[in-house]
């Protein structure tokens, strides 16, 4: 009887440990983020409420955000949340990306008005500012803290413009 009952339980202890074995999960670094302060973080957590099987893990120092998720598709949807909050970072992934703002004019242009960057605080806003005036040819831009929405001004390329958002740590959007 002993032994019908010690392969009783070795069965059960078996089963048990199948079904507790972990799946997979995604984890992907997202780097050069800007989050200068508690509140960058804080739009970091926002962004990703309600995300089922999302986890992040945010380093103001280290400027990264690293999520961890059940798998790829649900790891693509927090990144996509995550731009669409205005943030935007480098990611070493083959399988996942941030994806580029799509509708940018090509060449040079006169004006160029954005929407959608993460701007919370005055330093965000001197962030957005520097990335902007470091663009050959821009003259002037309506950049204000805690405003999603400005206009960039002068004789510039569009994409150079999106391009240094981007490496400063901002998701933009061309405003229709």
């Amino acid at each position: 009887m002993r032994l019908f009952l010690g392969m009783v339980a070795t069965s059960l202890l078996s089963l048990s440990s199948v079904g507790n074995v972990a799946h997979a999960e995604t984890k992907v670094e997202i780097k050069g983020v800007h989050l200068c302060c508690g509140a960058c973080e804080k739009g970091v957590v926002t962004a990703l409420k309600g995300l089922d099987g999302v986890s992040q893990v945010s380093d103001r120092k280290q400027k990264t955000v690293t999520l961890t998720a059940t798998n790829d598709q649900a790891a693509q949807t927090a990144i996509d949340a995550l731009a669409a909050a205005g943030y935007h970072g480098d990611i070493a992934s083959s399988t996942l990306s941030i994806k580029k703002e799509t509708n940018v004019p090509t060449g040079k242009v006169k004006s160029l008005a954005l929407t959608n960057l993460h701007n919370c605080c005055k330093s965000c806003g001197n962030a957005i500012q520097g990335a902007v005036k470091s663009v050959a040819g821009v003259s002037g831009n309506t950049v204000k803290p805690k405003e999603a929405d400005f206009e960039v001004t002068g004789d510039f390329n569009a994409a150079e413009v999106v391009n240094a958002l981007n490496a400063a740590g901002f998701h933009v959007q061309i405003k229709p």
